[in-house]
């Protein structure tokens, strides 16, 4: 199976990107975390997106707040998914980073999720690697329908006054 790459545009997101480490470990997916900036260290950035296919990656995950370009520039350096996980860090509350994240030109596509929403980035990243794998497929599966289970208990517990 291909392995997933997590790109930090800082050390500061590391609490959101320990909810998709969580996530990718659960699910068994092999992955690496780097710390890179779409601005301080660029052609480093743009080399690893280069070379990730090559690498065995099949999906990148980028983490970045504020101007949050790190998602559109790792996009525009390879043709594999890319993820973009706008990270809550300014006045703003993370709309400047879901903004930036979500706005590509045509060619150059980010998949983005919630703010702050590091889990989602690595089940997304899940199915992406689920469509080739029926392993991971029947993972996610599996655990769709344990969720499902889930609900119907609480439901169930649930105090009916009527």
């Amino acid at each position: 199976m291909k392995k997933v790459a997590l790109i930090l545009g800082s050390d500061s997101d590391l609490p959101i990107a320990e909810k998709a480490f969580a996530v990718l470990k659960k699910l068994g997916i092999e992955y690496t975390a780097h710390i890179m900036s779409a601005h301080r260290t660029p052609e480093r950035t743009a080399e690893f997106a280069q070379g990730a296919y090559e690498a065995g990656y099949g999906c990148i995950i980028c983490f970045a707040g504020k101007a949050a370009h790190l998602a559109g520039v790792v996009a525009a350096h390879t043709s594999l998914p890319v993820i973009g996980v706008p990270i809550k860090g300014s006045d703003l509350g993370g709309m400047d980073a879901l903004l930036s994240t979500v706005q590509m030109p045509s060619g150059i596509p980010v998949a983005c999720v919630a703010i702050d929403g590091g889990a989602n980035a690595a089940y997304l990243a899940a199915r992406m690697l689920g469509i080739e794998d029926a392993g991971m497929y029947k993972r996610l599966r599996d655990e769709a329908f344990e969720m499902e289970r889930a609900v119907i208990e609480k439901d169930n517990k649930l105090f009916r006054g009527i």
